[in-house]
């Protein structure tokens, strides 16, 4: 064999070792660009992993939470609210019950026997006048000065001419007033200026206690006739004692 052939052969060896080598190198350069792909998706793996844990306890401790904030729990909150509300609500009606609508008051003599009696406590209705008139036979509470009020009845209204005779007869316009109110009939000595003619203003009002003969009322001068304004309201109920609970009439 030549040396030519032999270089040949040679050079034919060492190219083909050198290009065994370079597919090895790309073999081993593709398996290596494998495998930091397989790391690379491995870390993506445990990234989604590490989130779902992080959901999962997320969701664990919601659930948790709703576990301890038990029904009974919130049921007994709601109605703690309520009745807070229920309570806020009855204290601003009575409230306004108290100063708007009505009052309370005491009587203090024996003036309206026998439909009233000394320390009986009764309820009075502020708003009766507010929309309608005061009417015959109405028993009401006065402003008699400003320290002191007056529980009568109404016997005269407005433009009336009131009259008392010596038996005690009351009239309306000369005509006689047919009432059962009184304890007893008026006596002479108590016709007061009611033995002459009263004549009543526009807004004036004639009043009497039921007990007739035992009353400052309109009869005398330092009462007199008793104006629309200084009335307070209607005598609704007596409320006080218990045992004569009911409405005054």
């Amino acid at each position: 064999m030549s040396k030519k052939k032999k270089k040949e052969e040679i050079v034919e060896v060492v190219e083909g070792t050198a290009a065994v080598d370079a597919e090895e190198k790309e073999v081993s350069d593709a398996d290596i660009h494998a495998e930091d792909k397989d790391d690379a998706s491995e870390k993506k793996d445990k990234e989604k992993k590490i989130k779902k844990d992080k959901k999962k306890s997320k969701k664990k401790k919601k659930k948790s939470s709703k576990k301890e904030t038990k029904p009974e729990d919130v049921n007994i909150v709601k109605e703690l609210l309520s009745l807070i509300v229920y309570i806020g609500l009855v204290v601003l009606l009575c409230y306004f019950i108290i100063n708007f609508v009505g009052c309370r008051s005491r009587v203090d003599g024996s003036s309206m026997e026998p439909t009233l009696t000394d320390g009986d406590n009764l309820w009075v209705d502020r708003l009766s006048y507010v929309f309608g008139e005061p009417e015959r036979f109405d028993v009401i509470i006065f402003n008699y000065d400003e320290d002191t009020t007056y529980v009568k009845r109404i016997i005269g209204l407005p433009g009336e001419t009131v009259r008392i005779d010596q038996n005690g007869n009351i009239y309306i316009n000369e005509q006689l007033l047919k009432e059962n109110y009184g304890m007893e009939p008026i006596l002479p000595s108590n016709l007061g200026r009611a033995s002459q003619p009263v004549v009543l203003g526009e807004d004036e009002y004639f009043v009497l206690g039921d007990n007739r003969n035992n009353s400052s009322d309109s009869r005398w001068a330092d009462v007199g006739n008793v104006s629309k304004e200084d009335i307070i309201g209607k005598v609704i109920l007596r409320i006080y004692p218990f045992s004569s609970f009911g409405v005054v009439k």
